[in-house]
């Protein structure tokens, strides 16, 4: 067996050190505004399955450094507007990797809502199917 040096929940505890965190009431009175855009880091069958934010665009966390990168052939236009970038996952950890990922890259407006789509249903927050023209 591997003795790992650092496991997954050392890397979203030195994350969440790093990054901004905002809890779902924020994160809904953020919900809609001109300059915020959300961001799903889930695999595509969890929005399928699960349904999504509305107006949330999709950036699997497998793909994202590819999908911010303007000089990647998958650039993704939604990471070269001048918003805040409110990512989140099912519950948070994913979420918080890729905010810290982002942030390293550069991006200076971005955080993650704690306790990701779970939280945000579990709370009233509104839910969309997810439509795969949505991005």
């Amino acid at each position: 067996m591997v003795k790992l040096k650092k496991g997954f929940g050392d890397w979203v505890a030195e994350a969440l050190e790093n990054i901004e965190t905002i809890e779902v009431d924020e994160a809904r009175q953020l919900h809609g505004k001109d300059d915020v855009q959300f961001i799903d880091v889930r695999d595509l069958n969890e929005l399928t399955e699960d349904g999504t934010i509305p107006g949330a665009a999709h950036a699997p966390r497998g793909m994202l450094e590819f999908l911010a990168d303007p000089g990647s052939p998958y650039h993704n236009k939604v990471f070269s507007q001048d918003k805040k970038f409110v990512l989140f996952c099912a519950s948070g950890g994913r979420s918080s990797l890729a905010a810290w990922r982002l942030k390293e890259m550069g991006f200076d407006n971005i955080c993650h809502l704690a306790g990701g789509f779970k939280g945000w249903r579990h709370a009233g927050g509104e839910v969309a199917e997810h439509r795969a023209d949505s991005g």
